[in-house]
């Protein structure tokens, strides 16, 4: 057995020869070029991928080996893993996989005698071995071609660095020098698992945010690691979406996990390191401002202008209003393509991950004084922000919006963090208060939505005097229901009082 760690990114197709011209490759000692042909292999209802096994085949020149891997841990495109590999001689052979429990699992009837091909690969791979610094041995490994599988199929087109002596951190360090002038995001999804979609013929869809299991975690670092994580998943798990689908949720969801990101740091800022914040706030800050200019065109249409169009569709102002903020989606989306696309959102993953993986947040000390544990910390940091949020709810006023606002934004960090730590929450009340919140964030959301929509809405506008009139129009039109929000503030305000912040364990 041997493990495998390595960090997998993806290259745009049409960047191949720029980056094997970066001075890391180009100055390589060893290079070599080979074309690869990989058949997986499972039972027909998936066995082996629900017990977290990978069995492939691959052709290796004229002969054909045989690969087990077992999935161990996966985050941020870096896998850490073992595996067991061997000659195929024309039959499956699992005698040689040392883990008795793998192997006996393996060599069951019910498994061994139903395994059959899912999915294949193609690709030619170019590989040089990297000697960045003393002990340091790193594979770099490209490789462009297909995935297939029943007749469907997909480019690949990545970049692999396989770890053969060194740290993670040098493993990262290759990648930010490689990432210096080439988009080199970090891949979320293997090989295997985009075969697998392929297979079971899953098409793409919008990601969202999961439960992040803490439940192990004692200290304050190692929590915020697991949450930070996941935020970063979330974000990868979206980008290809933005990229090359037209569904704006992708956008939405990109705009979810910077946000969730943010309120960790503001969360766990007491226990980290000095230096994070300002490593990851400005370009999250950055990516979050492009994010933010398209869905708030999109709130525009969808919550705003669209309602209107249908109330009164025959309205010639209200067509070429619309047709003038379509112009301005489109825009705003190939800017977030574009920006996708740069070296500086495949750093500021990169980037998080080489501080995610090492000390302190990798084996994580254990505190001195128990009050320090991750659960006292929890609380204690969950009881500000709901001091906060009541300060804030004391001193809120109907007419003047930005105090709204601002009592919103402070909901919806405190929504992020009991859902961080949801996992910790016996029983239902977590849940019970996540709705609680997010009832009022929507209230006091659909409220800024109409407050906002004005001036937005007047830049689409231009000079145009008959697109004045349209925004107008709109503005009318909702009336009724600004009042009707307005006019329930009181009452909200009186349960933002009342909130209680359930007990964790």
């Amino acid at each position: 057995m041997t493990q495998q760690v390595a960090l997998k990114l993806a290259v745009a197709e049409d960047r191949h020869a720029a980056l094997q011209r970066s001075p890391l490759l180009a100055n390589a000692r060893t290079r070599e070029q080979q074309s690869l042909i990989g058949v997986y292999y499972d039972t027909g209802r998936l066995a082996l991928r629900r017990a977290g096994i990978l069995l492939r085949l691959r052709r290796v020149g004229g002969s054909w080996i045989q690969t087990i891997k077992r999935q161990d841990d996966s985050s941020g495109g870096l896998t850490i893993r073992p595996e067991w590999q061997a000659p195929y001689l024309n039959h499956f052979d699992f005698a040689h996989v040392d883990n008795a429990e793998l192997r006996d699992w393996l060599q069951q009837e019910k498994i061994a005698s139903r395994i059959a091909s899912v999915f294949e690969t193609n690709f030619r791979r170019t590989s040089w071995l990297l000697e960045p610094a003393l002990g340091v041995r790193i594979l770099a490994k490209l490789d462009r071609g297909w995935i297939a599988s029943d007749g469907r199929r997909e480019t690949l087109s990545e970049i692999e660095l396989h770890l053969l002596s060194g740290s993670i951190d040098a493993v990262f360090d290759v990648a930010l020098e490689l990432a210096r002038n080439q988009a080199l995001p970090p891949l979320l999804l293997s090989k295997a698992e985009r075969g697998y979609r392929l297979f079971r013929n899953t098409p793409p869809r919008p990601e969202r945010a999961g439960e992040v299991d803490i439940r192990a975690v004692e200290t304050p670092l190692a929590g915020f690691r697991r949450i930070a994580l996941d935020c970063l998943a979330h974000l990868q798990s979206n980008h290809s979406g933005a990229i090359l689908g037209e569904d704006p949720e992708y956008v939405h969801q990109m705009r979810v996990a910077t946000r969730r990101l943010r309120a960790a740091l503001r969360m766990f800022r007491p226990a980290l390191p000095p230096g994070i914040e300002d490593a990851l706030v400005p370009p999250l800050r950055e990516l979050m401002r492009e994010l933010g200019q398209a869905r708030d065109l999109d709130v525009l249409v969808d919550e705003i202008v669209s309602p209107v169009s249908r109330a009164i569709p025959d309205d010639p102002r209200l067509t070429d209003l619309a047709s003038a903020i379509t112009n301005r989606q489109y825009a705003a989306r190939n800017a977030i393509r574009h920006m996708l696309r740069q070296p500086a959102y495949g750093r500021l993953l990169l980037t998080a991950g080489r501080l995610l993986h090492q000390a302190p947040f990798v084996d994580a000390p254990m505190p001195d004084d128990e009050a320090n544990f991750l659960i006292p910390f929890a609380d204690r940091r969950l009881r500000k922000l709901l001091r906060r949020i009541h300060e804030l709810a004391a001193s809120a006023r109907v007419d003047y919006p930005p105090t709204l606002h601002e009592l919103r934004i402070a909901i919806k960090r405190l929504r992020y963090a009991i859902e961080f730590f949801g996992a910790l929450i016996p029983g239902k009340s977590g849940n019970v208060v996540i709705k609680r919140l997010a009832g009022l964030q929507d209230e006091l959301g659909q409220l800024n939505d109409l407050a906002s929509a004005g001036n937005l809405l007047m830049v689409c506008a231009g000079r145009e005097q008959h697109l004045r009139e349209a925004v107008t129009l709109i503005g009318g039109w909702h009336g009724q229901r600004h009042a009707a929000l307005l006019a329930a503030i009181p009452e909200q305000l009186d349960t933002v009082r009342g909130l209680k912040l359930p007990k964790l364990a």
